[in-house]
C-alpha cells in the first residue's frame, strides 16, 4: 500500500474568520469551529475512512488544532508534533492581508515571506519533514494543523516549490487527501467541506 497523508485544517477561530494571520498566537475555536470539528470526525469515522484504524496521527501543539483533533475523535491516538505549527508570521502576526498591503503593496507571503518570522526556506524544510515522515512506512497518516503549513505540505508532496501553495486554498475544518496516481504523488481530494453541508 502506498502511504497517503490526510490533512485536516483546524476549525474556525475568531482570527481565521476575520482573515488575520494566526501563526503562533494560541486562539481557541469558535462554537462554529467546534461543531465543524465534530462533523469532520463523524465523516472520518464513516466509509471510506472508517476511523483510520491503522493510520498514524499527529497534531500541531496549538490549541485550535489539538481541540479539532480531540473533537473529531482522534485526540487519544494523536502525537503532538511541533513541525506542524503554523508559519511564524513575525511582524505580520495578527494582521490581515489588507493591513499588510497598506504598508507593503503587492505583498504575497509565498513569494515575499515575512519580516522577523520564518523564512520561505524554513517553512519548506518543515513541510519536507512532514512529507518524508508520511512516506516513511506502509500506512496512512492524518495530521491536524493550519492553513499555510498544510498548503505548504500539499505543494511539497507534489514536488513543487512552495509558491505553488498560493494556488490551493484551504478552508477551516476541511479535509484533503494526498496520495498517488500512476506512481506519482497526486492530490486525491482537496479542501473538501462535504461534511459541513
Amino acid at each position: 500500500m502506498a502511504p497517503r497523508i490526510l490533512l485536516a485544517r483546524h476549525g474556525q477561530t475568531e482570527w481565521s474568520l476575520s482573515g488575520k494571520h494566526t501563526g503562533r498566537t494560541d486562539v481557541p475555536l469558535l462554537e462554529e469551529g467546534r461543531r465543524g470539528a465534530k462533523l469532520l470526525g463523524e465523516r472520518l469515522h464513516r466509509p471510506p475512512f472508517d476511523g483510520l484504524a491503522d493510520a498514524e496521527i499527529r497534531t500541531s501543539p496549538l490549541v485550535r488544532a489539538r481541540e479539532t483533533c480531540a473533537l473529531a475523535g482522534f485526540g487519544e491516538r494523536a502525537e503532538v508534533w511541533d513541525t506542524l505549527l503554523e508559519w511564524h508570521y513575525g511582524a505580520y502576526e495578527g494582521m490581515t492581508p489588507a493591513e499588510i498591503h497598506a504598508v507593503r503593496p503587492g505583498w504575497l507571503i509565498w513569494r515575499d515571506g515575512v519580516p522577523e518570522g520564518e523564512t520561505l526556506a524554513e517553512v519548506t524544510a518543515r513541510a519536507d519533514e512532514v512529507v518524508a515522515w508520511a512516506r516513511s512506512a506502509d500506512r496512512d497518516v492524518l495530521v491536524f494543523a493550519h492553513g499555510h503549513i498544510l498548503r505548504s505540505i500539499g505543494a511539497r508532496w507534489l514536488g513543487l516549490p512552495l509558491d505553488f501553495a498560493a494556488r490551493i486554498r484551504l478552508n477551516p475544518t476541511s479535509v484533503s487527501v494526498l496520495g498517488w496516481a500512476y506512481g506519482e504523488p497526486a492530490i486525491e481530494s482537496w479542501n473538501d467541506l462535504g461534511h459541513l453541508v
